[in-house]
């Protein structure tokens, strides 16, 4: 039987290190009251917003850079490729074909997958899809984002802002028939896109407008419609529900407990969020894993970053049952199952 198993994973942030003392120098905004709605002490941004070399492409880069050095690969060992992100470096092509150039891969392929705060829980459950059938061997999946440069800094968007940071995080997955390896029990992925104006972007796109419409009328676009929106509350009600809705959902399709799980890594949303998900199922601090205070919202980097971080600390070993869940912008979310 093939499995699926994580080779090797890795995690890159820049070094430019975001307080919520510096944001309250930019915006009506303070550490209290970023603290006590998010829990987010820090972020990290790149030092430039409009830098050009250090881009989502080149996040994940570095990242899978590392995770193939502990998978003990080379580049040329991937035959398929999986990025997850919303803030691609180019709005097309996608960020797996440069990736795959910075790489030196073969000519593999290259999928970019646009589920937001679920991007890496849907690039996972995609790429495990491709091993259980036997079409590639060894995959490399990657979450990554540059939310820096396209955020709101003043009064008018503090309340989404302060939540985002830069990042990216990258597995090796691989096909493996060895017993004694670690798999993927189970993945669930959902949507209900009627609550997608909650949670988006609206421009630049085929439903508000493109290029044209930004050279002949740029006085008209407006920033409701260039910089993200939440509607916070919403969200909130929406994510708390969702989160142990999936989680349960991928115990129950592999016949495991929450007793039975030695790890929880839940998309770094909110602090809140991730406690109240805590509080429901009773698990022990020991047993949940959260760094936003440190690198705020990465999005699709997030879940990676925090497993990798969790690993690197001793908190995950081998053989242990790791539940990683996220919901975000569509509505989608979803969660993965795996022994480590």
């Amino acid at each position: 039987m093939i499995k699926s198993t994580i080779k090797g994973i890795g995690f890159h942030v820049p070094d430019n290190v975001v307080t919520n003392d510096d944001l309250a120098k930019l915006m009506n905004t303070n550490d209290e009251w970023i603290t006590e709605r998010t829990g987010i002490k820090e972020r990290r941004h790149r030092k430039n917003r409009n830098d050009s070399q250090e881009t989502s492409a080149y996040l994940g880069f570095k990242a899978s850079e590392k995770a193939l050095e502990k998978a003990g690969m080379t580049a040329k060992d991937i035959d398929y490729i999986v990025f997850a992100t919303l803030s691609p470096d180019y709005y097309f092509p996608g960020c797996g074909v440069l990736l795959q150039d910075m790489l030196g891969c073969d000519t593999i392929g290259a999928l970019d997958v646009r589920n937001q705060c679920s991007g890496f829980v849907y690039a996972m459950s995609v790429a495990n899809a491709f091993i259980k059938s036997g079409t590639y061997k060894n995959i490399l999946v990657v979450g990554a984002e540059i939310h820096s440069f396209g955020l709101d800094f003043t009064d008018e968007g503090r309340g989404v802002s302060v939540i985002f940071g830069d990042g990216a995080g990258a597995i090796v997955l691989s096909a493996t028939e060895d017993e004694n390896a670690g798999d993927i029990l189970a993945v669930n992925m959902h949507s209900e896109g009627k609550f997608a104006d909650e949670l988006c972007t609206q421009f630049p796109g085929s439903k508000f407008g493109w290029s044209d419409r930004m050279r002949k009328e740029p006085e008209n676009v407006t920033n409701k419609e260039v910089y993200p929106i939440m509607n916070g509350n919403f969200v909130f009600k929406h994510a708390v529900t969702r989160f142990p809705e999936t989680m349960q959902e991928a115990l129950d399709k592999a016949g495991k407990t929450i007793e039975d799980l030695d790890m929880f890594i839940p998309h770094q949303a909110n602090l809140r969020i991730a406690q109240f998900v805590q509080q429901k199922f009773g698990l022990p601090d020991e047993k949940i894993h959260n760094n936003i205070q440190k690198y705020g919202n990465t999005t699709a980097a997030s879940i990676p970053i925090a497993l990798s971080e969790a690993i690197e600390l001793g908190k995950i070993k081998r053989g242990d049952l790791v539940l990683l869940s996220a919901f975000g912008s569509g509505f989608t979310w979803g969660s993965v199952l795996f022994e480590y």
